[in-house]
């Protein structure tokens, strides 16, 4: 599966969530959600994050 630039994806190598910022040679580019260092992931590895997944990794604002 090919996913778009900005979607947040789960990780399973690593057991966390990132957002896809390119693909390149059959890996995708990742960074951790509020930015860091990226990390290649095989496509494989990867599927879209489930809501739960994203507001752990802090995707959504917090409600006050």
């Amino acid at each position: 599966m090919t996913y778009r630039v900005g979607a947040y994806v789960w990780d399973e190598a690593r057991a966390k969530v990132g957002v896809v910022m390119d693909e390149r040679w059959g890996e995708v580019q990742l960074r951790p959600v509020g930015g860091g260092t990226e990390w290649s992931a095989q496509r494989r590895a990867l599927r879209l994050a489930t809501r739960d997944e994203k507001a752990a990794a802090g995707v959504y604002a917090k409600s006050t």
